[in-house]
């Protein structure tokens, strides 16, 4: 590549830190700019970077950088702005999810990208991810139709506690956690949502009236599979099964094991397997299992930063190679749509049927 990528990498937490060490040890991107809205995340940044223009304001950034490319890792309810902006200006986008915080308000923008011409990525982290590969591939292999358990719930206190109130103005834990793992039951199954409904809880008054901080969801797919998530934040949840991704098919069932992940507010152990058990369900005639029970070794897994470079890379090659990022943007518009299904069925206390409403 003859010209690096000019790269604006606004937002300046986890994932923003995380994907700017990207930028910053790849020989493709240039970063001209970090933006946030406070200064000591942006300058810390910076220093630890070794030096970059810092903003606070996006608009300002966007103007006088002119990127090629703009990673947006701010809070949801600012990224449909920013995207667009950034679209508008003639960039490429990597945007953390959810892309929006409507269905509709995604698909304009998945709209705009494929007008424009741009490539735009959004960040459903556990599709680079080797092991949730892996997982990924035995559970399609189980047959049909699929079962699909899993839940990420986080004991979060002090700043993380802070950080998931500020995101629960405008989402809620299984609006903001489940788009990732509804998307892996998408790509299990192949098949489309039918049906979702949901439940929640508020157990704080430290949120607003209308928002609850404890989801569960279930949905049901066209070929028969079905699956929940669940997800909880704040100082009262509870680390017993904080953790589990688990699958089941007539053919038998894979599942990660929750071994060696640390605390649940630790953001490694989010996509940290410490291993998948594969159970085979096949017997003989005396009901005897025909095959011993399998564990793929995944110790080996990324960490968080190296799953951040390689979403990284895979930006690269989409804008360098063309990609058709067709299904990956619909992708997730379609997560999206389940997860806030779910969210529409706890406040009306309905079932949502996904064809008939959306």
């Amino acid at each position: 590549m003859d010209k690096k990528l000019k790269v604006l990498v606004a937002g300046c937490g986890n994932m923003g830190t995380s994907h700017a060490r990207a930028y910053h040890k790849m020989d493709e991107f240039e970063i001209v700019g970090l933006v946030s809205r406070g200064a000591a995340s942006r300058e810390a940044l910076s220093a630890a970077l070794g030096g970059y223009p810092c903003f606070g304001s996006f608009e300002e950034a966007l103007g006088e950088t002119k990127p090629d490319v703009v990673s947006i890792n701010t809070y949801p309810d600012t990224h449909a702005k920013y995207v667009r902006m950034s679209l508008e200006s003639g960039a490429h986008v990597f945007v953390e999810k959810p892309l929006a915080n409507t269905v509709e308000e995604s698909q304009e923008l998945v709209d705009l990208a494929i007008a424009k011409g741009k490539k735009m990525v959004i960040g459903y982290i556990l599709r680079v991810h080797p092991a949730w590969s892996k997982f990924i591939e035995i559970a399609q292999g189980l047959g049909k139709p699929l079962v699909m358990r899993m839940n990420l719930n986080q004991q979060s206190s002090g700043a993380q506690w802070a950080t998931h109130k500020q995101l629960m103005n405008s989402m809620s834990p299984i609006v903001d956690c489940g788009v990732h793992y509804v998307d892996v039951m998408c790509l299990m199954t192949g098949a489309n949502p039918i049906r979702v409904s949901g439940i929640g809880a508020r157990l704080t008054d430290e949120v607003a009236d209308d928002m609850y901080n404890y989801g569960h969801l279930q949905v049901t797919f066209d070929d028969g599979s079905v699956g929940w998530y669940e997800a909880g934040w704040g100082p009262m949840m509870s680390e017993t099964a904080f953790f589990v991704k688990d699958v089941i098919g007539p053919k038998g069932c894979v599942s990660i094991i929750d071994k060696d992940k640390g605390a649940s507010d630790d953001v490694d152990s989010h996509s940290k397997t410490g291993g998948l058990l594969v159970h085979h369900s096949a017997t003989d005639d005396n009901g005897t299992f025909t095959k011993a029970d399998q564990v793929v070794d995944t110790s080996d897994e990324p960490t968080h930063d190296e799953l951040c470079f390689l979403e990284q890379q895979y930006l690269l090659k989409a804008i360098t190679e063309d990609m058709d990022l067709g299904d990956h943007m619909r992708d997730a518009v379609n997560s999206l749509k389940i997860v806030l299904a779910a969210d529409r069925s706890f406040k009306t206390g309905k079932t949502v049927e996904i064809c008939n409403d959306f």
